[in-house]
């Protein structure tokens, strides 16, 4: 058994680092709540009009169809990965990191597969292995809807020259505090939908004209997808960060109420041989 002065230490140091966790735990919990209610706010929105857009592209056919759309044998990928700049978030990170490991070794097994980062954490990995053409964790410091929309004008751009024949982005769709799931979405070329027959019944009046109001508005869904993403991510990413607090804080409780036990046994022990030792050297003088 450790003596007692091991076991105080120990006890400060599982403390201490209870008292880390606990207030990495509420810190995270205060920022969730804001980033839940963006992205609960923002996700019908960008949902529909996604799906408007949708709508729209399939019914343009020919020379009228969107240069986002076009469709492409696929030789090169380009995959968008999106962690965080910090870790001590449970499997967060490593998730999105087993789901690009699962891109270039698996789907797209074969193919010139190149990376654009977004969180430090993926960025350190896969930068030793797989080519890396953007870092863009510093969108981090100021995660704004201008600073995104930057990101997806070059996605869009290495695409419609012809630099790469599919965009995807990985990222962890947020559920609830408590569940995170990671989600490929193909980013560009535009998803056509399923049931493109049933909506191109629908009467739409297009003013100026249909091809005009898609080309003004397919930029502006990409940005708002990608925007949605992030955001999606940040709010994960708080979510799976506060749920690893609170383990390691009950973990922590757990293994200090341990330690203050075997103290305590140790404790009483040392006490028990001293007054043993006492008894011991009074019947030797008595005798």
């Amino acid at each position: 058994m450790a003596n007692l002065k091991e076991l105080r230490s120990r006890i400060t140091s599982v403390s201490s680092t209870m008292q880390i966790t606990s207030a990495m735990k509420m810190v995270s919990a205060a920022k969730l709540n804001k980033a839940q209610m963006a992205i609960t706010a923002m996700r019908p929105y960008a949902d529909k009009l996604t799906e408007l857009l949708q709508n729209l592209s399939a019914s343009l056919e020919g020379d009228s169809a969107s240069v986002y759309a076009e469709q492409r044998e696929v030789n090169k990928v380009l995959v968008v990965a999106i962690a965080s700049n910090r870790g001590l978030a449970g499997a967060f990170n490593s998730n999105i990191i087993k789901a690009v490991r699962n891109l270039y070794d698996g789907v797209y097994a074969g193919k010139q597969v190149d990376f654009v980062t977004i969180g430090k954490k993926v960025n350190d990995i896969v930068s030793k292995t797989h080519t890396v053409i953007a870092n863009k964790s510093e969108v981090y410091d100021d995660l704004t809807f201008a600073n995104v929309a930057e990101i997806a004008e070059e996605l869009m751009q290495v695409f419609t020259n012809g630099s790469y024949d599919k965009i995807v982005v990985v990222y962890n769709k947020f559920k609830n505090a408590a569940t995170q799931e990671v989600t490929t979405e193909q980013f560009l070329p535009i998803v056509p939908i399923e049931n493109a027959t049933s909506t191109s019944n629908v009467d739409y009046i297009f003013e100026p004209s249909k091809e005009e109001i898609v080309e003004q508005l397919i930029p502006k869904s990409l940005k708002t997808q990608l925007y949605k993403a992030l955001r999606d991510s940040f709010a994960s990413e708080h979510g799976a960060r506060m749920t690893a607090m609170h383990k390691a804080t009950d973990n922590a409780t757990e293994l200090r109420d341990a330690l203050k036990l075997s103290y305590n046994k140790a404790r009483q022990a040392a006490i028990t041989n001293e007054i043993l030792e006492i008894v011991g050297g009074a019947e030797a003088l008595n005798n």
